[in-house]
């Protein structure tokens, strides 16, 4: 406690003469004399610069003849932070940047900060960071090697960041240096390769790792929205070379940007090129198609489909039809801006979308707005069949038929009539059943028993002991068919009561 409350006095000490400056001189070793590191604009507080030639005995963690940058955390709320801005590097060769840091606390073991290390490539946000030191204060320099895989014409930036725990403490960082060979001890990446997907599709993310498989090393892909995703496969290529396989799954439109491989290793980190996941939304019509014709088995409708939300280019159209009521549902490809649906149910009404297909898997989007329509009724199929008399009576004739379903009426709004003829007593012309002759009376009544599993109908008032002509006849808004007709001779009735008027009497006398 006495070693670390020293040592803090003399960092303070080094520090006071100290005033906020944009850019401090030195320290990245290999590039040029005066390396200019600006402190960022953004934070809370500064990183400070310390220089002894002198180092003191009682503070033997202080380099000796070199530069070092340390952060004071000494009155700093936990979350405050301290960044410093390295130059943009844009480097043609493989290189690697290393860097030593220190961590001291007031309390022992207890860390008074967390140093972040991010890369910026380009002019891309700050994203996540690559490294990160937390965990206790061990109170020696530590070494940390930063394996960055972005070449010329882009540029990349190392940001140093200082987050105070809220503990009294000093976190220092000394001799970074630019090397003109690969890290060491962290692997390096070669190019990675952009991906686009259709939304809820797997991204998969292909990672070439120069060197070979290192059961310590800790590799994951990481999205500069912050998404991330674990290694999905490793494949070796040859002696030299490796990929990892990364799958960003159920992918969302809020998935996309900018994405790389990450190498963790116990001396530093290594860091591929940034490159795109785009993921596209599969498209979707605004609007319903329209109807501009309609038949009995038939419906022709233009597609409508020019405006959508969601991503293009159109590869495929599909028209989708169902029942409103009931279970079909079909799907039919469409190549032209009308299409006719055919082999459709009389006097039934569907509900009809647009499906539209983008490239790749998943690209067919969710059926747009839907058109409902009817299609007419068509023509009976036939008449009623099986008709036949089943009671015969003087004054009443009853029938029977086959049950009509939907097959036969071919709609669902018809009527069932019963025709009927006879000649009354008197007539001079002889009955031929075929049609009516002069004498002849033709009647006709509703019938009402439709539904029934065994459908009958009575026909009244008709006059005892007479020939009847039977028929029905099935109609709706297209047609009508008749059935065969069914001839019938009413019983014999009981002979009524004598009229008064019609009896004629006389009185005689016997002789």
């Amino acid at each position: 406690m006495n070693r670390t409350g020293s040592f803090l006095l003399l960092l303070l000490a080094l520090g006071a003469p100290c005033t906020r400056a944009d850019t401090f001189e030195a320290c990245l070793t290999g590039q040029t004399p005066n390396c200019m590191l600006v402190q960022s604009k953004e934070d809370d507080f500064d990183w400070e610069q310390g220089d002894t030639r002198d180092r003191p005995n009682s503070n033997p963690w202080i380099p000796a003849g070199s530069s070092f940058l340390f952060v004071n955390t000494s009155g700093r709320y936990s979350g405050q932070r301290a960044q410093l801005l390295l130059p943009q590097l844009r480097e043609n060769d493989t290189h690697c940047l290393t860097f030593m840091f220190y961590l001291a606390g007031g309390r022992e073991g207890v860390a008074p900060a967390t140093l972040n290390v991010y890369i910026k490539e380009n002019n891309s946000p700050l994203g996540l960071p690559v490294f990160n030191s937390s965990g206790p204060a061990y109170h020696i320099w530590k070494g940390v090697e930063l394996a960055v895989s972005t070449f010329w014409p882009n540029y990349y930036q190392v940001v140093l960041e200082a987050v105070s725990t809220g503990q009294r403490g000093v976190l220092a960082v000394k001799d970074i240096m630019l090397l003109g060979h690969q890290c060491m001890s962290t692997p390096h990446f070669l190019h990675i390769k952009g991906v686009e997907v259709n939304a809820g599709q797997t991204a998969t993310f292909h990672c070439t790792v120069n060197g070979r498989p290192q059961n310590n090393l800790l590799l994951y892909l990481q999205g500069i929205g912050g998404r991330e995703a674990i290694v999905k496969e490793t494949r070796l290529v040859n002696s030299r070379r490796y990929v990892v396989n990364f799958d960003v799954k159920n992918t969302t439109k809020g998935d996309s940007g900018r994405y790389r491989c990450i190498a963790q290793s116990e001396r530093g980190v290594g860091v591929s090129s940034y490159n795109d996941l785009t993921v596209k939304q599969p498209p979707v019509p605004i609007a319903p198609p329209q109807l501009t014709a309609v038949g009995a088995t038939y419906l022709w409708i233009q597609l409508n489909a020019n405006s959508i939300n969601g991503d293009g280019p159109i590869i495929e159209r599909e028209v989708e039809y169902r029942t409103v009521s009931g279970m079909l549902i079909d799907t039919t490809p469409v190549d032209r801006p009308t299409h006719k649906i055919g082999h459709l149910d009389p006097d039934t009404e569907y509900e009809i979308s647009v499906l539209l297909t983008r490239p790749l898997e998943g690209g067919t989007g969710s059926p747009g707005p839907p058109l409902r329509a009817r299609t007419k009724c068509a023509d009976p199929m036939h008449g009623p069949q099986h008709l036949r008399v089943v009671d015969v009576q003087s004054k009443q004739v009853t029938a029977r038929w086959e049950p009509l379903g939907y097959n036969v009426t071919r709609c669902h709004s018809y009527n069932l009539t019963v025709q009927y003829r006879y000649r009354p007593a008197g007539a001079t012309s002889r009955y031929t059943g075929l049609r009516p002759e002069a004498g002849e009376e033709v009647k006709e009544e509703v019938v009402y028993d439709t539904l029934s599993i065994v459908p009958q109908h009575t026909v009244h008032n008709l006059p005892p002991f007479t020939n009847v002509s039977l028929k029905l006849v099935l109609s709706n808004h297209e047609g009508q068919k008749e059935s065969s007709e069914v001839l019938v001779l009413t019983d014999e009735d009981v002979p009524g009561p004598i009229p008064l008027d019609s009896v004629l009497g006389s009185s005689h006398e016997q002789q």
